[in-house]
């Protein structure tokens, strides 16, 4: 794929980076339960280099690019999204901070899972005649650095709308959570910029790629 670990590693350090400077300006806090005491993410490395992450063994193999560093951490959490009609919603008089106006998931060989997002990310702007540049903001997992940047390089994404808060090598990939994580920092980064179109997508490990776009309301009390 002509990956290059340079590259990676520099994706990884703006993960990191970013997810601090958004730590730092508290924008997390709105969609963070705290547990006890612990009321941030842990795992942001505000001062890690391509430096410190040059010196890094590649995981898979000798030669590979792939690294503990440009790979999304271990990491324990968990997530949550009410969803309902708005019929439901007014009558509980909820406040509406966005719509779920298409999904799609499709399959890619399993031996390279990690390109699942380049192919689900079009099928579900298929859906409501919606193109890459109509979006406002992605929020793609970052499983490891490699599959993320080629996945934004395939669909020719602008990087600066692609996880503008930091993604999942910074924050963590809990298994179960990522999805209803992407979809809380995504809707809160649409209503702080004035935006409306979002889009969240992710590679799962036996060969799929699921995507959903996601419209902010308006009118919502947030």
């Amino acid at each position: 794929y002509g990956l290059q670990r340079t590259d990676l590693d520099a994706f990884a350090v703006q993960s990191h980076l970013r997810a601090a400077k958004a730590q730092k300006l508290g924008k997390f806090q709105a969609e963070i339960v705290p547990v006890g005491s612990v009321k941030q993410d842990d795992g942001i490395r505000a001062g890690t280099t391509l430096d410190v992450l040059s010196k890094l063994r590649p995981v898979f193999s000798k030669q590979g690019v792939t690294t503990a560093g440009n790979s999304s951490q271990t990491t324990d959490g968990a997530a949550a999204v009410l969803l309902m009609t708005r019929e439901e919603a007014t009558k509980r008089q909820l406040p509406i901070l966005g719509v779920w106006r298409s999904f799609a998931v499709k399959g890619v060989p399993p031996r390279i899972m990690g390109i699942g997002p380049a192919v689900a990310i079009p099928a579900a702007l298929q859906q409501v005649n919606l193109t890459t540049q109509d979006i406002d903001v992605y929020e793609i997992n970052e499983a490891f650095a490699s599959q993320a940047t080629w996945c934004i390089k395939e669909l020719q994404l602008d990087p600066t709308k692609v996880n503008p808060n930091g993604g999942a090598i910074a924050l963590g990939h809990p298994l179960g959570c990522t999805g209803a994580r992407q979809i809380a920092t995504l809707l809160y980064e649409l209503h702080r910029s004035k935006q409306r179109y979002g889009v969240i997508s992710m590679c799962i490990g036996t060969g799929m790629g699921a995507a959903a776009v996601l419209e902010v309301e308006p009118q919502s009390s947030l």
